[in-house]
Parts: structure tokens; C-alpha cells; sequence
């Protein structure tokens, strides 16, 4: 039936001038594919290496070897690890220089703007309109992290809609067909608010401001709940795309976090480490190691652990 389309749609991605543009041929394919077939799951490989390729050069951490393959590797050890950690501390300096425009692209929709001013106003009742215009902005950056991270994947998703007292999501337009994908667009939303929680404190340690060190422990509260491996959190999406072992890995890292990181986030450190036990008994790990989503779990749970014991003082 879709023989013809089939056809132009792996031309076209084999002329594409960026991965981005590639995965919207090839994801387009999987759809008119059946479910099982050799070809359907053909084309999940593809897509998948085009994941990849799409990340590191994103991150600027693409070597040129790997450019020329798919899929094209891994995180390399711990050098790759520190690579990754040190990125994430550096994202903070930048990050009003690289990211302030794509942060104003949400601020275009009146749907957004008119949500978050309803949240405004519920939690100025709660805590005063400064802490909320902080509260309101670090949450809006960590949803725009998974709007970018979805825009990169050539995946349509709609700007963030605000809900007072629960947070604010997103919603896609397209399925995402592999748990490569799931785990890059789930951790998009902590890695951003993780950048969010470091400027924060940044500005409190240089002003000696509470209300910026405050907002910085709460972000990082927050994100920090969201990598708990349980429902439509951003740990769940992520937790799919781990192995058996890499999941071990993690629960040990949460463990490790709350006997060092004091009780600042022992509360929610204990929902993640109890959630994580529970799912390292489903037996439903990936097949595949997935390097940098282990790296990327690990460190923001160590970063966000930190954050926490910092500022709660």
C-alpha cells in the first residue's frame, strides 16, 4: 500500500542536510510500516543512530568518525562522564547567552503566557510575588528543555501549559519510536532546570540573596522528584532506555546520594531510591547499554543532590 511513499521517504532522507531532517523521513516510515516486521524494526535502527548523531551534535561532542556511521558509539568511560559533568556546570555560565532565545519562543503563545500568569497568581497567595515569579520561571525553563530537545528531534510538541499547584507539561504530536528518544526528551526537562538551579544559585552566592538561594534549593527539589522512576516522570522515560545493569548503577548512585547528600533531600531521595528498587525487579531492562542517558542519571541526581545540601542550609 505505501510502497511509492516508502520509497521518496528514504531518498529524501538520504539527501537530508541534517539528522534532524533525516528522522522526520524515517519516522514518518516506521508509521506506514506494520507492526513486527523486519522492515519496521530496520527502521528503528536508523532512527535510533540518527538519535544519537542528533544528540552529540547538539552537545558539540560529535567525533568525525562517528559522523559517517550509525549507530556511531558510546560515552567513553569516565572521561566521557567528566566531559558530560563539567558540560553541565559550564551549561549555567552560558546559558542567558545560548539558550535565552530559544527560551522566549514559549513566551509567543498566549495559551503559555495566560497559564503561567494564572500560576503566578496561585502561588503569590502561597509565598509572595517575588519567590513565585522565581517558581513560575524555573519551571518554565525546565519544560522548555523538553520543547528544544523535542524541536531538535524533529518531533512537533506543543509550547508548556501551566496547571496551578501541579507544574506545568507538554504535549506531543508524534509518538516517539524508540527509548533512546524517550530517555533524551526526558531528561531534557532536569538537565535544563538543573542549568536553572545553578544560575539561581549563582546569584545567591553573589548577591548573599535567600530568595535566590531559595529558588535555587527548590529547583533542584523539584527536578531532582522528577527523576524518580515511577509514572510519566522524566526518570521513567529515561529508565526505559537503561539496561538491567546500568539500572543497578543508578539505584546505587541514589543510595550513595542520600548517605552523603545530609537531609536536605533525604525526603525525596528515599521516593527515588524506593521507586528504583521496585523497577530493577520488572526484568524489562533494554537490550542495549545507552552510555550517555547512565551518565546523564547519574549526574544530575549527584548535581541536583548537591544543590540541595548547598543551599538548604
Amino acid at each position: 500500500m505505501h510502497a511509492e511513499e516508502l520509497k521518496q521517504l528514504a531518498e529524501a532522507a538520504a539527501r537530508a542536510s541534517s539528522p534532524v531532517e533525516a528522522l522526520k523521513c524515517w519516522r514518518r516510515a516506521h508509521e506506514l510500516l506494520p507492526e513486527g516486521s523486519r522492515q519496521r524494526a530496520a527502521v528503528a535502527e536508523k532512527i535510533d543512530g540518527l538519535v544519537q548523531l542528533a544528540q552529540h551534535q547538539s552537545a558539540g561532542t560529535v567525533p568525525a568518525s562517528l559522523e559517517k556511521k550509525s549507530p556511531w558509539g558510546k560515552v567513553a568511560g569516565g572521561a566521557g562522564v567528566l566531559v558530560m559533568f563539567l558540560a553541565k556546570f559550564k551549561f549555567a555560565l552560558v546559558f542567558l547567552l545560548t539558550k535565552a532565545k530559544l527560551l522566549l519562543l514559549g513566551l509567543t503563545k498566549m495559551s503559555t503566557l495566560l497559564s503561567m500568569f494564572v500560576s503566578f497568581g496561585f502561588y503569590w497567595s502561597l509565598w509572595g510575588w517575588k519567590f513565585a515569579a522565581g517558581f513560575v520561571l524555573s519551571i518554565y525553563v525546565h519544560e522548555m528543555g523538553h520543547v528544544v530537545m523535542l524541536s531538535r528531534l524533529g518531533i512537533k510538541a506543543t509550547a508548556p501549559m501551566f496547571i496551578p499547584g501541579f507544574g506545568a507539561l507538554i504535549r506531543m504530536r508524534e509518538k516517539l519510536p524508540t527509548a533512546r528518544e524517550e530517555a533524551l526528551v526526558g531528561l531534557a526537562g532536569p538537565n535544563w532546570g538543573l542549568g536553572a538551579a545553578l544560575a539561581c544559585w549563582g546569584l545567591g552566592y553573589a548577591f548573599a540573596s535567600p530568595l535566590f538561594m531559595a529558588l535555587a534549593h527548590v529547583g533542584a527539589w523539584i527536578n531532582l522528584f522528577n527523576l524518580t522512576p515511577v509514572w510519566q516522570l522524566d526518570g521513567s522515560h529515561a529508565w526505559r532506555a537503561l539496561t538491567q545493569m546500568e539500572r543497578y548503577i543508578v539505584t546505587g548512585t541514589v543510595a550513595a546520594a542520600l548517605f552523603f547528600g545530609g537531609s536536605q533531600a533525604s525526603s525525596i531521595l528515599w521516593l527515588v531510591l524506593i521507586c528504583a528498587i521496585a523497577r530493577l525487579f520488572a526484568k524489562d531492562g533494554a537490550p542495549a547499554p545507552d552510555g550517555r542517558t547512565l551518565a546523564d542519571f547519574v549526574i544530575l541526581v549527584a548535581a541536583l543532590t548537591f544543590i540541595c545540601a548547598a543551599t538548604g542550609r
